[in-house]
């Protein structure tokens, strides 16, 4: 894949943004008709592939071009030996799509508008409405896209599922549910949205050649929300290593975790942060714990802490230099109990990443303000719920769209927030950058206590190697986010192959942890 493409399939764009680059397009001379054709017999060509034995196909055609695109879809599939039937629900067409529904009548395929006539079909293809939906649907329109997802065929939408909106994911009134979905161009923010997963099916992008200028015309370079993708993950790992490297050339990462009551957060953690090659490793854990992690991380430097009497860490030893470290990592597991704990690190003049029970003591504490002033990059990576809890002013966007809610999270707080859930999404303060990232692959398997204790631990690795000689005007900044793209890429990587070989089923965070290395070795 060239650079260019590269970039390409990396982007993500709104429907705004998509109108955008397509009038600089059309505007250039490039005929709307001479495109259709094109991106049709893409499509068509991939039908193709995925099906290459001749069956009955079902075409649902909206009034709009994404109907054209059907038409011309059903067409070619016609030339190709594949019966076609095609259902329209409405009247009347665009002037383009309207010459392509004469021309297939003119071959004996008339619309109908009869929904039954898709029960004979053996796979359909949906081409109702293209991106750019904004208002909910109405009648008879909803109930025939209910009637149609109640059909055991499969169904492959062409650009979206018709009924989602583009940008959000949202499903406006009715949504045909997709068993894979054809992104026509470029990425579509909605396709990522956790909210749209069920409707998409698996996404595939049909890469038509937009001129990259045109693209950078309208997004700028880099574009502001983009896809990790595999290159963009391997090329932010700490390999190769100096051939006289040492230790202390590899990071220094001080993991502050676990609790009587968690101790295996604090292993798994150490076990996530040993995968990266981190050169030294320190955990400080309640002292009553201590034996556990020595037998599970022989190669760590166990820091036993003062404790309260449920078993959380009460304070840290008066004789930790907490800027001895590279970067520090705390929360996994440490309960709510150590308050003056995250006041202490708050002030600490190092790549910060605060997780789990750290993120309940900000919420508590009401301590994001303090972040504000941090020079120090704070990655903060919290579950929809311990989002709410830390910005609850933010609830509602983030039912809504969940991308746009991390943004003005990252914004206000300063850190690079790190939202998790089915499709990661991690978005810088406009002070690094403000780009978003979403990771477009994960698996049901990681939902399962303790996998995110399993990701601070690849985070903290990885930013301790990355940011080692960081300061607020280095040019290591890139290096440290790139770090966290790496560490949310891998993690899920791992989680995939794992769950493809033992089913969902059988990934616990432990055995998750075996599956980091192959995971990038894989590769």
């Amino acid at each position: 894949m060239t650079k260019d493409k590269e970039q390409i399939h990396q982007i993500i764009v709104t429907a705004a943004q998509m109108r955008a680059i397509e009038t600089r397009v059309f505007d250039a001379g490039m005929p709307v008709a001479a495109l259709m054709e094109k991106v049709a017999g893409m499509v068509a060509r991939r039908i193709q592939e995925l099906y290459p034995h001749p069956q009955r196909v079902g075409f649902l055609v909206g009034p709009g071009h994404n109907g054209g695109d059907a038409l011309v879809v059903a067409r070619e599939l016609h030339f190709q030996g594949y019966p076609i039937t095609i259902y329209s629900p409405f009247a009347k067409f665009k002037e383009l799509t309207g010459q392509h529904a004469r021309y297939l009548a003119s071959l004996g395929f008339q619309p109908s508008d009869d929904i039954s006539i898709l029960q004979k079909c053996d796979l359909i293809i949906d081409g109702l409405f293209g991106f750019g939906l904004e208002k909910p649907l109405t009648e008879p329109i909803a109930t025939a896209i209910n009637q149609i997802n109640q059909l055991p065929q499969p169904i492959l939408s062409i650009d979206i599922p018709s009924g989602l909106h583009t940008d959000t994911g949202e499903v406006l009134g009715a949504s045909i549910r997709a068993n894979r979905t054809f992104c026509l161009g470029l990425w579509k923010l909605g396709e990522l949205q956790d909210q749209a997963l069920e409707y998409i099916g698996i996404p595939e992008l049909i890469d038509f050649d937009l001129p990259l200028a045109d693209i950078e015309a309208v997004l700028g370079n880099p574009a502001p929300i983009r896809r990790i993708t595999p290159k963009v993950a391997l090329t932010n790992l700490p390999l190769p290593r100096a051939v006289a490297g040492h230790k202390y050339q590899f990071g220094h990462l001080l993991l502050i975790c676990g609790s009587r009551q968690y101790a295996g957060a604090a292993i798994l953690a150490g076990l996530g942060a040993r995968a990266t090659g981190v050169g030294m490793l320190s955990i400080a854990v309640p002292e009553s714990i201590k034996p556990i992690l020595h037998g599970q991380l022989p190669e760590a430097l166990i820091i036993g802490c003062p404790e309260t009497a449920t078993g959380a860490i009460s304070h840290l030893p008066a004789n930790l230099d907490l800027h001895s470290y590279d970067t520090i990592a705390c929360g996994p597991g440490i309960t709510t109990a150590p308050q003056t704990l995250i006041k202490t690190i708050l002030h600490i003049n190092r790549p910060l990443i605060l997780d789990a029970d750290a993120l309940n003591i900000m919420a508590q504490l009401g301590e994001t303000a303090k972040l504000l002033n941090r020079q120090f990059p704070t990655i903060i990576t919290p579950h929809p719920g311990e989002f709410k809890r830390l910005f609850p002013h933010l609830a509602a966007s983030l039912a809504k769209n969940r991308v746009e809610a991390a943004q003005i999270a990252a914004t206000e707080s300063n850190t690079v927030v790190v939202l998790k859930g089915a499709r990661v999404v991690i978005s810088h303060p406009d002070t690094f950058g403000g780009d978003t990232w979403i990771n477009p692959h994960s698996t049901p398997a990681l939902a399962r206590g303790g996998s995110g204790d399993v990701l601070t631990g690849l985070l903290g690795g990885l930013i301790a190697q990355s940011g080692r000689l960081w300061n607020p005007e280095s040019s290591t900044q890139a290096h440290i986010f790139g770090s966290v793209q790496t560490a949310v890429w891998w993690h899920a990587r791992a989680g995939k192959i794992a769950a493809g070989e033992l089913t969902e089923l059988g990934v616990d965070p432990l055995t998750l942890t075996k599956y980091l290395l192959p995971a990038i070795s894989q590769n």
